[in-house]
């Protein structure tokens, strides 16, 4: 009778040996959905009067909304870096976009089409290892689709070459500034699209700014935001029997306006007429710019409808953890995204010095949501002051697993199950473009410094408990408190490796 079961316990731990990860684990799956240029107010959740979002509003009271998460740098590459790797801006190696334009015509969408050399931006250091990695080493199936924007495709940092077992999407974030593309990554190969190669212009003199078909070359037949959806879907599907991490970083809403027609005529009825946008030579013109701009968030909504009803489909829903955020906050180009018709900031200023480019709260505080049903109490918020570097620390305490490198995150799940939450000393940015700038938040407390480029800057500083538009200056009444974050930002701040991402005062 013992042999009978002890047969039987072995036959039954063999055939568990035999079951898919997710029978076998309780760790959940993970999906980060980045919107690019996606500002605090522009979803109906955080007050949007215009734009319809009902997915990610829907989202968000099926899970947390995340009222004080910052993105890790005002603008593409940099915020994308942190996110990957743990590291803010004062010791990582990315710290701005750059374009790497020693190679040649790198903005020339003719050039790169010819020559991939002329792709991309500068690569990250063979010694990063990024959350995909982490993931990876956990035998997860890692995917990305969107914009990548940290290697070209000669380097070693690309996707699949970065923990990413799949990839399709946008190299390069300079030929995310056409979302009909020439071509697009599946993983290491170029995926040749139905799309004509255009260039951004101004609107031809000889045509007439308020006729429809004036526009027509400037949409065409691929367009990118859809095929990499679908690409996120199949991922989906594929890995179903799988633990999965899948990096979701579309290119929306950030310019140029590009939207489906059905969204834009709806729009276009919602607002009614409105004056064209007839272009430059770093962006398409568009007839109803307005119109436009809200379909492409609502076209990110409606893709996050369709992941959400994915995972339910294969049963994945209760035990994924989603964050959806955006990479920072709206675009300064007001003439194309009016952000002070759509008050695109919400509780924060709408200026050109105030959004994207700037370490303004309108700059890096971002709409953030984090769902995980099996977890995360629906219809909750939580106050607690996180940043982008932090989801590496919360993904290692979630899958028990140290870090690979001294990390600057500190993990926020506790806050997410609304436990006792270990606060940051300060959360960190510097940012060497747009004059040169420096920022530290310490508690309600938030310090910066711009043009220093210019030389030595004196820090202003704030109470966002009282002043979230960064209105009073109260330096002079709380010299305890600067001095405090003059010390922080001290500690903060290495020399960066690469000479263009260095601020000369920083260094004396």
């Amino acid at each position: 009778m013992k042999n009978i079961f002890f047969i039987t316990a072995l036959l039954m731990l063999l055939s568990s040996c035999n079951e898919p990860m997710k029978e076998a684990e309780e760790s959940p799956n993970f999906i980060f959905i980045l919107a690019d240029d996606l500002g605090y107010g522009e979803i109906g959740i955080q007050g949007q009067k215009w734009i319809e979002t009902p997915n990610i509003d829907q989202l968000a009271r099926e899970g947390m909304i995340m009222t004080d998460h910052y993105s890790g740098a005002p603008v593409c590459a940099p915020a994308r870096a942190v996110l990957m790797t743990g590291l803010h801006t004062g010791n990582n190696p990315v710290r701005g976009n750059s374009e790497w334009r020693e190679r040649g015509e790198v903005w020339s969408f003719k050039a790169m089409f010819e020559n991939p050399n002329l792709e991309g931006q500068r690569p990250m250091p063979d010694s990063i290892i990024t959350i995909a990695s982490v993931f990876k080493s956990q035998g997860y199936k890692t995917g990305m689709v969107g914009k990548w924007g940290l290697g070209a495709p000669n380097t070693n940092s690309i996707p699949n070459k970065k923990g990413f077992d799949f990839f399709y999407g946008y190299n390069c974030q300079r030929q995310a500034h056409t979302l009909y593309p020439s071509h697009l990554w599946r993983n290491q190969e170029r995926h040749i699209l139905n799309n004509k190669i255009v260039n951004k212009q101004r609107l031809a003199a000889d045509l007439d700014p308020n006729d429809d078909t004036s526009y027509a070359p400037f949409n065409q037949n691929d367009y990118a935001p859809t095929l990499m959806h679908q690409e996120a879907m199949q991922f989906l599907e594929r890995n179903k029997e799988h633990k999965f991490f899948l990096y979701y970083a579309s290119p929306l809403p950030h310019l140029p306006l590009q939207a489906p027609q059905k969204l834009v005529d709806h729009y276009r009825q919602k607002f009614g007429p409105e004056d064209p946008y007839l272009g430059n030579s770093g962006y398409y013109p568009n007839r109803t710019p307005r119109a436009t701009y809200a379909a492409m968030i609502s076209y990110l909504d409606e893709q996050v409808g369709e992941i959400v009803a994915k995972l339910k489909e294969i049963g994945e829903y209760e035990n994924t953890f989603i964050i959806f955020s955006s990479d920072n906050g709206p675009t300064h180009k007001d003439k194309q995204a009016d952000i002070h018709f759509f008050n695109s900031t919400g509780i924060f200023i709408n200026s050109k010095t105030t959004v994207k480019g700037n370490v303004n709260e309108g700059g890096i505080r971002v709409p953030t949501i984090a769902t995980w049903p099996s977890k995360i109490k629906a219809g909750t918020q939580s106050h607690h002051a996180s940043v982008f570097y932090d989801y590496f620390a919360t993904v290692c305490e979630i899958l028990d697993v140290e870090p690979p490198y001294p990390i600057d995150g500190i993990s926020y799940y506790p806050s997410l199950l609304e436990k006792p939450q270990q606060e940051h000393d300060y959360l960190y940015w510097e940012f060497p473009a747009y004059s040169g700038q420096q920022a530290i938040r310490m508690r309600s407390w938030k310090g910066f410094k711009k043009n220093l480029f210019k030389g030595a800057s004196a820090l202003q500083l704030y109470d966002l408990s009282k002043d979230p538009k960064e209105l009073n200056d109260i330096a002079a009444e709380y010299p305890e408190i600067v001095q405090k974050m003059e010390n922080f930002i001290d500690k903060a701040h290495t020399t960066a490796t690469l000479k263009k991402f260095r601020i000369p005062v920083l260094e004396q």
